[in-house]
């Protein structure tokens, strides 16, 4: 196969399809065949509207068939989708407003297709971005003749936004061949070690890599089922999820290193009653640093459901590589080393086709799935892009030929002279009574007039509880030998974060020195009708 045309013409030949799980755990079951016949549908009519081959489409949806429609009718078309996230946070909808008229202006978007719930806040975007075929609904879209366009696999297939943990998101454009090459390998290391029967089950959001490329590509090329859940129904009820997994005798789920460590907080015994996890043989995590102690938490508490040790697969990549770069063994147990007294979690070796060269402690990496460019941005390219090799901006090293990542070049902590990674602080502060897990941020700042860097530490406090800032920096101490210089207690919901959930960190300590670090708004229905009359008045104004 040499483009996603192709792909899903071969999903659809097979008796393979998606799986659609609501609040309810009711199924709703879509054949690729019927995907395929519902997106050309929708390439006919885009073309009718003017959509012209290359052109940028921005999506705006959740986890619903219709993604897939606008998703795959734009790849017919000849167009390139490009998926953003759907407004979750009613309290930051000034933020979202900005961020997504941002997004459409840096793809170059000629139109918006949303849901209906959400093309009712969208009015705002659209009268600030201007797309100049508007914001509609896969409904307003005019009538016409199923139709599509040859493609070719060094034509774009996708933007898919990067995280922008430390800036704002860069648009990685992503050829065909690009992504055919990335699904293919993750197609054969999945083959590597299965049995005959391959199916996935996901909750992350369709807007992020992990979750389309690395759950849609797999499914597409095998061929193998897909059961799909919003990630509001697992944040709300993670059992869900393992239930589906269960149902579906799902072999390849992953998921960020947050999720487990949730499951095994919120998941009663009496939730997992009937559950089987005997067949998930790739659980695997990444997106976010893993954290050893939550891999075996997660272990310990579900074997008795039948999850195998082994299942638990760390993994890493990026969206500029159009996603995997490395796996950890899946036939065997995780791997963890201590190096100056922190555990850290080996993230395997260079899947086949990629290399992966540390320089000045950077991960450099190369191979057949990386982006063609960041669009429209040429100096940017030019830094990430070199001869070759992608410069992820990564920190890492290798030990005993396996790969260790230890975060972010941008979110190194420097104290006392000396780099420091900021997760094993944050981790720490798990630990502490009344703190959201996986909701710190840990910083470093000179003050005005300090001769030296301080380490400050955001924590975010569960509901109606306010951890004890001692007690935290003392767990600090404890675990890294690190004194904190400040801890800021914030209500939940106050650290900003990406699209996909990563922390902001220099953001965090950029708005606290301002003054501006506050939680979200109140959401009341005086304000929700404030923001749904604010989109009204300027949907019409844009049109």
């Amino acid at each position: 196969m040499k483009d996603l045309q192709q792909a899903l013409a071969h999903a659809a030949a097979n008796d393979v399809g998606l799986t659609f799980v609501d609040r309810k755990e009711r199924e709703t079951v879509w054949p690729f065949e019927a995907v395929q016949s519902r997106a050309l549908a929708v390439s006919g009519r885009l073309m009718k509207l003017g959509i012209q081959h290359g052109e940028r489409v921005l999506l705006v949806f959740g986890t619903q068939i219709e993604f897939f429609d606008a998703f795959f009718g734009c790849l017919l078309a000849g167009a390139v989708p490009t998926p953003v996230y759907p407004p979750v946070r009613l309290g930051r909808m000034d933020e979202y407003v900005d961020k997504t008229a941002r997004m459409i202006e840096l793809a170059g978007a000629r139109l918006v297709l949303a849901s209906p719930r959400v093309r009712r806040v969208m009015g705002r975007i659209a009268e600030k971005a201007n797309p100049a075929l508007g914001c509609i609904t896969l409904d307003d879209l005019p009538s016409a003749p199923p139709d599509s366009r040859p493609v070719t696999p060094d034509d774009l297939a996708l933007v898919q936004f990067s995280s922008g943990t430390t800036v704002d998101p860069k648009p990685v454009a992503l050829t065909h061949r690009a992504l055919i090459a990335q699904g293919s390998i993750l197609r054969d290391r999945i083959r590597e070690t299965g049995t005959g029967h391959e199916a996935g089950c996901s909750w992350l959001p369709l807007y992020h890599d992990m979750g389309l490329i690395g759950c849609l590509m797999p499914a597409m090329l095998l061929p193998g089922d897909l059961t799909l859940m919003g990630p509001e129904l697992f944040i709300s009820k993670p059992a869900l999820w393992l239930r589906a997994i269960s149902r579906s005798r799902a072999t390849v789920c992953p998921a960020p290193n947050f999720a487990y460590a949730l499951c095994v907080e919120r998941i009663r015994d009496d939730e997992m009653e009937g559950v089987d996890l005997s067949s998930w043989r790739m659980a695997l995590n990444g997106a976010e640093p893993v954290a050893p102690e939550v891999l075996r938490a997660f272990t310990e508490r579900f074997a008795q459901w039948g999850l195998k040790p082994e299942a638990l697969t760390p993994v890493y990549g990026l969206s500029e590589a159009s996603l995997a770069v490395s796996f950890a063994p899946t036939e065997q147990p995780f791997t963890t080393q201590r190096f100056d007294g922190v555990e850290q979690v080996s993230v395997g070796q260079p899947l086949p086709g990629f290399e992966v060269e540390i320089r000045d402690g950077v991960i450099w990496t190369r191979g057949p799935s990386l982006m063609k460019e960041y669009l429209g941005k040429p100096e940017l390219t030019a830094k990430a892009l070199v001869d070759g090799w992608l410069n992820t901006g990564d920190l890492g090293f290798f030990h005993e030929g396996e790969l260790y990542v230890t975060g972010r070049q941008k979110d190194v902590l420097i104290l006392n002279g000396r780099n420091h990674a900021p997760h094993p602080v944050e981790q720490a502060a798990d630990h502490v009574e009344h703190v959201r897990r996986g909701c710190s941020a840990a910083v470093s700042w000179r003050p005005e007039g300090e001769a030296s860097e301080s380490l400050v530490l955001f924590v975010e406090r569960i509901q109606d509880r306010r951890p004890d800032p001692d007690a935290v920096a003392r767990m600090v101490l404890e675990r890294t030998g690190l004194r904190c210089g400040q801890v800021v207690i914030v209500d939940p919901g106050t650290l900003p974060r990406t699209s996909s959930g990563k922390l902001r960190r220099g953001e965090a300590l950029r708005r606290w020195l301002n003054g501006e670090l506050a939680p979200p708004d109140e959401v009341t229905l005086l304000h929700v009708a404030g923001i749904f009359a604010r989109s009204a008045a300027a949907y019409f104004r844009s049109r």
